[in-house]
């Protein structure tokens, strides 16, 4: 549920990221002092302070505290606006509002950009629109970039504000909506004009909220990307869940008799398991990588692992073969159906040493919810999600039609990293499927509207012995005003420095032409 780690990215393949950074230059009509006390007419909403903020030297700002990672680029000189919407006292005596933060550069490329939040929010992160950008986020660009708490203040996964009624229908779709309208009145106001274009970029929960600016708010936003979706918590936890309960059933147990799921397979045989998922997919891309492009063609069985005699450190014992095969299946309830889909085998999935380890380091454990499942019944719990009004509306996985989004020229990018331990990638290619059918066939969404884009080894947003950096800002742009389709862009990343790959639009998949530096992503196509 949350977009913990940077996700950077770099160019589009054969288009230069200064198409998006060409700029101009529009200054300021006021003074940053200006906007203190402003406030939007017709509306609660109230710039409660502005004020000028120098340039960031490279290296000196963290995109996500306490996250050490910092952007590697100089941030220019802006106006940061603070304000609330709709501040009130709630429940218990609480006081709660919208929260958000404007940032507003010196020198104005005409576009405004939404930066999605990450778990259950309740913090305003800085807004620098870094999510899916490569070495240079939004600001850096020129872009004025919104970011927010989603109207409640708390730690990322804090959910005591569910219980003031406001609070939570904020938090599920109403603060997009709110604080789109109200940054985007700053934003004209400050410049004396309004923003030519407007985008949303978010991961996570991010990429929950843009997913619903798409559905709910098709007339706000001109193109949207959204990396690994936090769009049907509730399934997506019952299939954690499902794999915790099958990997405890066998996992030691500690001190008081509880298993410990983390512990089911040792480091030595989380190896073993991640070699013959390679030994078995690797290749299929054309070339051996530790890098699985081809993950429709991977057809791995741990079956191959079984131990013939005693248990050894070459193999798996009968059970825990068994266990494996049970988690990354998935759930299924009584009626035989999928309740969330199989996790894929890729080269994550025991990565550790990460801010969120693979889902076989962590035995599938999940943000929220109990860190250990005894034992699990898949109806009960398909039975509290379908009846909670809360997992409904922040649902975002059911909504097909984005016909208006689309018919007005609207462009959406998914992305998704193949080894994410705590949501599938399968649901987004799922959801992605699902919409182009719904909004006039895949041919169709896929040349005039949507692309979806699957990144192996990659974890949760980001990390891991992965070309976790992409930037679909720059393409996601080049398309909205340029016309300029995304077949591919090309993802770095300093766990594998010195390699280049192209990150292929759904259904086609990086493919080594068979001669040329196997390093550089020139030496491959999209097939």
């Amino acid at each position: 549920m949350a977009g913990l780690g940077l996700v950077a990215a770099i160019m589009v393949i054969a288009i230069s990221p200064a198409r998006a950074d060409d700029s101009a230059n529009i200054p300021p009509a006021l003074k940053c002092a200006d906007l203190t006390g402003w406030k939007m007419p017709g509306s609660t909403t109230t710039v409660t302070k502005a004020e000028v903020v120098p340039e960031a030297p490279p290296g000196t700002v963290q995109p996500s505290p306490p996250a050490p990672a910092t952007i590697s680029v100089a941030l220019p000189p802006n106006c940061r606006a603070d304000g609330v919407i709709d501040q009130r006292v709630g429940v218990e005596g609480k006081s709660y509002a919208i929260g958000f933060a404007v940032a507003l550069p010196d020198r104005w490329n005409g576009r405004f950009l939404f930066q999605g939040g990450g778990g259950l929010n309740g913090s305003i992160r800085p807004p620098l629109g870094y999510h899916a950008a490569g070495d240079v986020p939004a600001l850096a660009r020129g872009f004025a970039v919104v970011s927010t708490d989603s109207g409640h203040q708390g730690a990322v996964f804090d959910a005591s504000f569910l219980k003031d009624q406001e609070a939570a229908l904020n938090f599920a779709n109403a603060s997009v909506g709110k604080v789109t309208m109200a940054a985007k009145a700053i934003v004209a106001h400050y410049y004396g004009q309004p923003a030519k274009r407007s985008y949303f970029t978010g991961c996570s929960t991010g990429g929950r909220e843009g997913m619903l600016a798409s559905a709910r708010y098709p007339e706000q936003f001109d193109g949207i990307v959204a990396g690994a979706p936090a769009m049907r918590t509730g399934n997506s936890n019952i299939g954690l869940a499902w794999a915790n309960a099958a990997f405890s059933q066998i996992a030691p147990k500690d001190a008081s008799g509880k298993p410990e799921p983390a512990r089911t397979f040792s480091a030595g045989e989380r190896k073993l398991i991640t070699n013959a998922i390679l030994d078995a997919c690797d290749a299929k891309d054309g070339v051996k990588d530790g890098l699985i492009f081809d993950g429709k063609a991977c057809q791995f069985d741990p079956a191959v692992l079984t131990c013939k005699g005693d248990k050894t450190d070459s193999c798996l014992a009968p059970p825990q073969v068994d266990a494996l095969k049970k988690a990354f299946a998935g759930p299924k309830n009584s009626r035989n159906t999928q309740v969330y889909p199989p996790f894929l085998w890729d080269s994550g999935v025991a990565a550790e040493g990460v801010a969120i380890p693979g889902i076989l380091t962590s035995g599938a454990r999940s943000p929220v919810g109990p860190p250990v499942w005894e034992s699990i019944d898949v109806d009960q719990l398909e039975d509290r999600v379908n009846a909670s009004g809360m997992d409904r509306l922040t649902n975002t996985a059911y909504w097909t039609n984005l016909s208006s989004y689309f018919g007005r020229g609207g462009k959406l990018l998914f992305y998704h990293g193949v080894s994410d331990p705590w949501f599938s990638a399968l649901d987004t290619v799922n959801y992605y499927e699902r919409m182009a059918a719904d909004s006039g066939g895949m041919e169709l969404v896929r040349e005039k509207s949507s692309r979806a884009f699957l990144v192996p080894g990659m974890g949760h947003c980001s990390s891991g012995a992965a070309l976790d950096r992409f930037d679909l800002l720059s393409a996601v742009v080049n398309w909205v005003e340029d016309g300029k389709a995304p077949e591919m862009v090309v993802a770095t990343g300093p766990a594998l420095p010195g390699r280049t790959r192209p990150l292929c639009a759904y259904p086609q998949h990086a493919q080594y032409k068979g001669q040329g530096d196997p390093e550089s992503a020139a030496s491959f196509e999209c097939k």
